[in-house]
């Protein structure tokens, strides 16, 4: 017979611990109940648990307290937090501090009921497969990161904001912080914020009940109710206007939505992930973008690196995308050649992963089916301005004399030159420019024939060491 799992209830006040008792027995949870943090720390000595729900407010310690301790001594169990009604402040520190999820009083059942499911998904997904990240493809630093960060927040309901360049990947993030949750088996339902007309947002957001406007025959559900036991993703948040913005900060501190027409809130369980390539902040200065909804979605952020700065990825993402690309068209995989690759390598790329796709698609277009060469894939100028058939290294007369290690090479050093120059010298953060460790860097300097280029850095690297 499978062993019941275990709920460890921290309050001060006894009718709420009976409370949570009775509605976790329901669910077939054993339960623990202790009224301090002190009486807690001893209990979690004791025995296992599958979740823990403690009050925020006690007399001789906080929520906040059981949730650090927690997750330095007994960490990966699910702490969701108990806060006063309308907290919202207390909520985000919480979930800030590692909190798995809140909730306020007076505690509803229909919002404690899926806290508690998706928390015990959680503890029984824990240790059986790692977080599958496989889907972000690269190796270099900037990139490990993101892998590292995306598993850290799937363990948790809070809302995460992704910042970066278009282009650069913050869906497939949205996406993979989804499925390696416990929401995993609901819907994630990604929507672009700057798509939908202002007038219909609202009823978009929120559904609409019959008769609410001309038109409205039937009652329809909205973007939450359908995210509802999954992930709801805004895309280009800030594309929101001002009116939609207290509205949905409004249904994400309260988990409820109220339909268009409708005289009740429903309460709804749903994760938000946003994102957008815009500076919230300069935004927030402008009086366009609320403070008090950017706090609230940014409890967590991720930053998505912009592919020039991680330029060791792109002979992958390269490889990946055309492969991609021909399958999707049902087509064999060409070669690109020797100059293609070179010249690929040396662009900036300020469309990010996106611009990549579009120029290998162009170039699949273009090709003779067997190679890709590097006509397939000219964009209007190269990094410096100028065509790159001007440059010596794609001078047809010199074609058979082309080596591409050296050429690579070359573009190497001058990626190397130009991060030196922006720090000072300073390897540690040149390496850290690079998307690489501190030792690579130093390797490719002594290869290159570079290491005077950083000698008059070298004490004080060492002294960082």
């Amino acid at each position: 017979m499978q062993q019941r799992p275990s709920c460890l209830i921290v309050d001060d006040e006894t009718d709420i611990r009976e409370l949570l008792a009775m509605t976790l027995e329901r669910m077939d949870v054993d339960t623990y109940s202790a009224s301090s943090v002190e009486e807690a720390k001893a209990m979690l000595k004791l025995r296992p648990y599958a979740l823990c729900l403690t009050d925020m407010q006690m007399p001789n310690g906080t929520g906040l307290d059981l949730v650090n301790y927690i997750n330095e001594f007994h960490f990966g169990l699910p702490v969701a937090v108990i806060t006063a009604h309308a907290s919202a402040d207390n909520a985000v520190c919480a979930l800030k501090a590692g909190a798995f999820d809140y909730l306020a009083k007076p505690i509803s059942l229909k919002q404690l009921r899926p806290v508690i499911e998706s928390a015990l998904k959680l503890s029984a997904k824990s240790g059986q497969s790692k977080p599958n990240t496989l889907d972000m493809i690269g190796s270099s630093e900037p990139i490990q990161h993101v892998r590292t960060m995306i598993a850290k927040v799937s363990r948790s309901q809070a809302p995460v904001y992704i910042s970066g360049e278009s282009g650069s990947g913050k869906e497939l993030a949205a996406k993979l912080i989804h499925q390696n949750s416990s929401r995993a088996d609901g819907a994630f339902i990604a929507v672009n914020c700057g798509a939908i007309p202002e007038t219909l947002m609202e009823s978009e957001f929120f559904g609409y009940k019959k008769g609410a406007f001309t038109g409205a025959n039937q009652d329809k559900e909205g973007l939450f109710q359908a995210a509802s036991g999954g992930t709801l993703f805004l895309d280009e948040v800030a594309d929101l206007p001002l009116a939609m913005q207290v509205k949905l900060l409004r249904a994400i501190q309260e988990k409820k939505v109220r339909m268009v027409g409708g005289t009740n809130e429903d309460a709804v369980d749903v994760r938000i992930i946003s994102a957008t390539h815009k500076n919230l902040t300069e935004m927030m200065d402008a009086g366009q973008f609320r403070k008090d909804l950017y706090y609230r979605l940014n409890v967590i952020q991720l930053k998505m690196p912009a592919l020039r700065n991680r330029p060791a990825d792109i002979p992958l993402l390269t490889e990946m995308l055309l492969n991609k690309l021909c399958q999707a068209q049902h087509i064999a995989t060409p070669k690109i050649d020797a100059q293609a690759q070179a010249y690929i390598a040396s662009l900036p790329f300020p469309g990010n992963v996106r611009e990549l796709e579009n120029m290998l698609e162009r170039a699949l277009a273009l090709c003779d089916g067997q190679t890709i060469i590097v006509e397939d894939v000219l964009t209007e100028g190269s990094p410096e301005g100028q065509d790159v058939r001007t440059s010596p290294m794609f001078d047809d007369r010199n074609t058979s004399e082309i080596n591409l290690t050296d050429y690579l090479e070359e573009i190497e050093k001058k990626a190397i030159i130009q991060a030196l120059d922006k720090t000072n010298h300073n390897k540690t953060a040149a390496a850290k420019l690079l998307g690489v460790t501190f030792r690579t860097l130093r390797y490719r300097l002594a290869k290159l024939g570079l290491s005077k280029e950083a000698d008059t850095d070298l004490e004080a690297d060492t002294e960082e060491g």
